[in-house]
């Protein structure tokens, strides 16, 4: 009967014990955002926000400061996107093969202490999607293109988000301001996509995963924009009626207005 009891004892002391560990673990990286909502409207061109927090473990352990780094991503609601080569066709650029990447962030950025290959080990960092060489981009089953040229699509698609401004990797952007206290900006621009967006941040040391957190920002239109985006996501159908009607009297109105006599 002792026996029993003992155990029973014994495995709550491990498992409170190992939910203190668990919750002491969460406590090294602590991050907060300067707002947590992004609002849309017909004047915006584009915004930042500001990552700032606090690695209380480096001050804990004995390590040199130079074994811990930081990376902070920031990655957009997935979407299904397709990426077209062009080629000649009797003269004439037109649209030939053609890969689509399923589920890949529509925004995504990157900040780190340091280049993203000097933070952990590969295979790590393509667990945790860190850095734009390691986003998981999965394509579709069906594919003209072949297996030899995918990894020229895979580049062209990263190349051409950075271009668009929704792709970036900024090594070497996280500022110390103490020992433990941190801080980063991430640009938003103009066409971002809206939308529920991850802010993952990572804490190594030596290569190693010791501390990790999430948070969530929201990107959404509102007032009038707000109104048309969601008229035409849900209502295609009213959405376009609308605008054809708009469009007759825009043109019937201006027809009054610059009549001649």
């Amino acid at each position: 009967m002792i026996r029993p009891v003992l155990l029973l004892v014994c495995m709550v002391l491990g498992l409170t014990a190992s939910a203190a560990q668990e919750e002491e673990q969460s406590k090294d990286l602590v991050t907060a955002l300067s707002s947590d909502m992004v609002s849309i409207q017909s004047n915006f061109t584009g915004t930042e926000i500001v990552i700032f927090g606090q690695a209380s473990d480096i001050d804990r352990q004995t390590s040199e400061p130079d074994d811990f780094q930081l990376a902070i991503v920031v990655e957009g609601p997935p979407q299904d996107i397709t990426t077209r080569r062009k080629g000649r066709f009797l003269g004439v650029w037109v649209n030939r093969e053609a890969e689509r990447f399923q589920n890949v962030p529509s925004f995504y950025a990157v900040a780190s202490t340091a280049d993203i290959g000097e933070i952990a080990h590969r295979t790590v960092l393509d667990e945790y999607s860190i850095g734009l060489h390691h986003i998981n981009l999965a394509v579709s089953g069906v594919s003209n293109v072949p297996l030899s040229d995918r990894d020229d699509f895979r580049r062209a698609f990263i190349r051409l988000r950075q271009q668009m401004g929704l792709y970036s990797e900024r090594e070497a952007s996280i500022e110390f301001l103490t020992d433990t206290m941190f801080r980063t900006t991430i640009p938003l621009p103009a066409n971002i996509p809206v939308g529920d967006y991850r802010v993952k941040s990572f804490l190594f040391n030596q290569g190693e995963l010791i501390s990790e957190t999430e948070q969530t920002l929201a990107v959404a239109k509102i007032g009038f924009e707000q109104v048309t985006f969601e008229l035409a996501q849900n209502y295609p159908l009213v959405y376009g009626v609308l605008a054809v009607i708009l469009a007759i009297f825009t043109g019937w109105l201006a027809g009054v207005i610059f009549k001649k006599d």
